[in-house]
């Protein structure tokens, strides 16, 4: 029995998109590699046909849909096995800051856009010394009148150089209590004092601009700031949960996915006069590596659920985004070494799939941080 219950209407939405995806994003994935960057105009196609902040609003120029979208959105671009227009971060993570949060006159300003794919939205939080401990970042925001004054630099911004609209989390250096000092601010892009840095080079994700941000005296008004003073660390805390989750929806669809073009290239390739699928141990080394990918998938599909319904997942979800990376990681080494030399070359999928789901362990919080989250609700 299947745990998610998809209708016509989700069926006929992923059909649409994986046309899509084939028809204006496959054909050009190896120039956007070489070129380092996904073009505005690709984006701005994924917003025309609808791919865009599918759960805003239709007053905001949405579409209402529920969370299932959102997951047949990131199922699908994983299947494509390319990482650099990183649509759900801008969906799901980033734009929900925005719906929660934002003022009605912010919402009505920015979702329109949002959904259309004419703004691409970032969250700013990570710095060169505050990573997963968002309580040590030092961007301040200063209080002026009317205005807050940002000052400070963020580092492995995703998005940082398509940006429009940026989340930039800092703090009032005039509140001592650290939780309590931290808050949202919405930037345009252009506003004076806000520079994008260069494009940082990775070792995977290479079309995906991931960048560093600098704000020098940049006056934002303060309705700018998202909620009430103070509520910042909580924003961040209560969305974290979708973030982590989305992360390991596509950890699971990852490894599903480099298992079963490793499965058709086993059966494929021959060795000794026999494909390489006939061989015991490859055999065993797929087995295991289905079985791990079973479990994950019935993982995640519970969560998804839950979240849903909106039950407090966040131990479970922590869980989830540190087994499922790692998961997907050991199965990504293990299917380039069935490929043999091949594997280590680019005209193979899953070169860049196996370079690419390393930083998954990385991002959303270390898997190591994780574990201390799950570790503390434990009560340990």
């Amino acid at each position: 029995m299947n745990i998610i219950p998809y209708t016509a209407e989700h069926n006929i939405f992923r059909d649409s998109l994986r046309k899509f995806l084939d028809k204006e994003i496959v054909p050009h994935i190896e120039e956007w590699e070489e070129a380092g960057i996904v073009p505005r105009s690709a984006w701005k196609k994924m917003g025309e046909q609808g791919f865009l902040c599918t759960d805003v609003p239709e007053e905001y120029g949405g579409a209402g849909g529920d969370f299932l979208y959102s997951v047949i959105v990131c199922e699908e671009l994983v299947k494509s096995n390319f990482s650099g227009l990183t649509a759900s971060l801008h969906s799901d993570i980033c734009v929900p800051y925005i719906s929660a949060f934002a003022s009605e006159e912010q919402k009505r300003k920015y979702l329109p856009g949002c959904v259309s794919g004419d703004i691409i939205t970032a969250v700013a939080m990570t710095e060169p010394n505050a990573g997963s401990d968002l309580a040590a970042i030092k961007t301040t925001a200063a209080e002026d009148g009317d205005y807050i004054v940002l000052n400070g630099q963020k580092t492995f911004t995703s998005n940082g150089i398509n940006c429009d609209l940026v989340i930039v989390a800092a703090r009032d250096p005039t509140v001592k209590q650290e939780h309590q000092a931290v808050d949202l601010y919405l930037v345009e892009a252009g506003t004076p004092g806000f520079e994008k840095g260069k494009q940082i080079k990775k070792i995977g994700w290479h079309s995906q601009d991931t960048a560093e941000l600098y704000f020098t005296d940049c006056r934002i008004p303060k309705e700018n700031r998202l909620g009430d003073k103070g509520s910042g660390f909580l924003k961040l805390m209560m969305k974290l949960q979708q973030e982590r989750l989305v992360c390991a929806i596509g950890a699971v669809i990852a490894a599903e996915f480099m298992l079963d073009f490793t499965i058709k290239y086993c059966k494929e390739r021959s060795a000794f006069g026999r494909p390489i699928s006939k061989f015991q141990h490859v055999q065993f080394e797929i087995v295991e590596m289905a079985t791990e990918a079973k479990l994950g998938r019935t993982f995640i599909d519970k969560l998804i659920m839950d979240h849903i319904e909106g039950k407090n997942i966040i131990v479970e979800v922590a869980m989830a985004k540190y087994w499922t990376t790692d998961m997907a990681f050991r199965v990504a080494d293990r299917c380039l070494q069935l490929h043999g030399g091949y594997g280590y070359c680019e005209e193979y999928p899953i070169a860049r799939a196996w370079r690419d789901i390393r930083v998954t362990r990385i991002f959303a919080g270390t898997n190591e941080i994780m574990k201390t989250i799950a570790a503390r609700f434990m009560g340990l």
